[in-house]
């Protein structure tokens, strides 16, 4: 009741920049009252998010906490304040240092997931996939004598792509593949030490809220559970080949759900890690906000349909589609090929069938383009913020690339240079509408109160 009084007060007055002024100069160590808190945090956000980038919102909600907490008690009694107000409830304690912190390592993690993608894409194009014939969860060390790889070598020599692929292969070669495959799993358990320790950690030192504690328990969770499918995707390759025509590889629903899980780790990492740096998206004014909402209405269809794109290249991938037409625009002689309905059942001729996988992709990455186009050319009009139209510039551009990149790909009859950098394309693409649903998202009712009572706004 109090509060909400003073609310008012300070609207009819027109005082709440000297409130802020007045709460900046607390001493270092003093406590602030709970109401000073949110009042400073508050007007700084509209003072410093009017100006341009997701830098100056970060500081304008870093500010407030900028003096260390000393006791959970005085913690505590914050995080009831933001509640009863509205406010805004961030997903670190202990002020901006741990704030950076976490948020560096969360981007760590995330940076580190998509070189696995990356590393993953060309153990495949090299065929490296299926060297090592068996798994252990821990893992196990390389070998470390000739005695030891030639035994390695049997194994392999066991395995249906080495009679029917790879079959003279020489040690040496085989040495080569080994190699891509053990590292590809070395560096994701490397990942779970990279995210376990530091998580320890900040638990220990109680950065963590309730709230991403369990967001990283979740993806901790599918980090372990992306071991074993990748163990379930190679172990499909080691069988027999139902033909003696066809070419042992792992299955394309298997592949195709290893990369998917991949996809899912990498994206909610990278959403925690700008929550957690980001807590409020960039908003300067109402009408920053309001033109933020009509994005946010085409920026989430937008999103699916470039996730379920890079989800079809998995399916090419796992089928070899892409030496199946290497012409563009045309397949072959014609614009649709007709064996596109060649299968039974007909669910079949989606995942299976290398000239509708193919045709697929080609359908879906090209209306990605055309969408993404359609996003720019609706927003120009549209007042929204410089840091947002940047991201949507940038997606367009990322876009435009991407699509090159794949018929570059297509053209050159599937080089490992050039399918590597294109699945890093992909990856690319779902980091950029990422960033921007995040940069659209519903700012906090605390953050509304302030634009509205700011002048600007108006």
């Amino acid at each position: 009741m109090f509060q909400s009084r003073l609310v008012s007060l300070l609207r009819r007055s027109k005082t709440l920049t000297l409130i802020k002024d007045c709460c900046s100069r607390v001493p270092d160590g003093a406590p602030m009252a709970p109401t000073s808190r949110f009042f400073a945090s508050a007007s700084t956000t509209v003072t410093r998010s009017s100006l341009y980038g997701f830098r100056y919102l970060h500081q304008g909600f870093r500010s407030p906490y900028s003096r260390k907490m000393s006791t959970t008690a005085s913690l505590s009694s914050l995080n009831q304040a933001q509640a009863a107000t509205g406010g805004l409830k961030l997903l670190v304690t202990e002020g901006p240092r741990a704030q950076k912190m976490v948020g560096g390592w969360l981007f760590g993690c995330a940076a580190w997931v998509f070189s696995m993608v990356v590393l993953g894409g060309v153990t495949r194009l090299t065929r490296s996939g299926l060297s090592m014939t068996d798994w252990k969860f821990t893992g196990s060390l390389p070998p470390l004598s000739e005695e030891n790889w030639q035994l390695e070598f049997e194994k392999y020599q066991q395995s249906p792509e080495y009679k029917r692929v790879n079959k003279g292969m020489n040690i040496e070669d085989f040495k080569f593949i080994y190699w891509m495959e053990y590292a590809h799993r070395m560096w994701g358990r490397g990942l779970g030490i990279a995210f376990a320790l530091p998580l320890t950690y900040f638990l220990a030192k109680g950065y963590i809220t309730r709230q991403l504690g369990l967001r990283l328990a979740a993806l901790f969770a599918l980090g372990g559970g992306q071991g074993l499918i990748g163990w379930w995707m190679v172990k499909s390759g080691l069988e027999e080949p139902v033909s003696e025509y066809v070419q042992p590889r792992v299955s394309p629903y298997r592949l195709a759900t290893h990369l998917t899980s991949a996809f899912v780790i990498y994206c909610g990492l990278l959403w925690t890690a700008l929550s957690v740096v980001m807590p409020e998206p960039p908003s300067g004014s109402l009408s920053w906000v309001s033109g933020a909402a009509k994005v946010r209405k085409l920026a989430l269809p937008l999103s699916a349909l470039v996730g379920i794109t890079a989800v079809s290249g998995a399916f090419v991938a796992g089928n070899d589609a892409g030496h199946a037409y290497n012409t563009f625009p045309k397949m072959g002689d014609v614009w649709v090929p007709e064996d596109i309905f060649s299968m039974e059942p007909l669910v079949r001729n989606f995942f299976e069938n290398t000239s509708t996988v193919q045709l697929d992709h080609r359908i879906l990455a090209t209306a990605s383009l055309f969408s993404i186009g359609g996003l720019w050319l609706a927003t120009r009009k549209l007042d929204i913020h410089p840091a947002v139209r940047s991201v949507i510039g940038s997606t367009l551009g990322m876009a435009a690339l991407q699509v090159t990149l794949g018929i570059s790909t297509l053209l050159s009859y599937v080089p490992v240079t050039l399918a590597s950098a294109h699945q890093a394309g992909a990856l690319t693409m779902l980091t950029l509408m990422i960033l921007l649903t995040h940069s659209v998202r519903k700012p906090s009712p605390a953050l509304l109160k302030s634009l509205t009572s700011s002048p600007r706004s108006g």
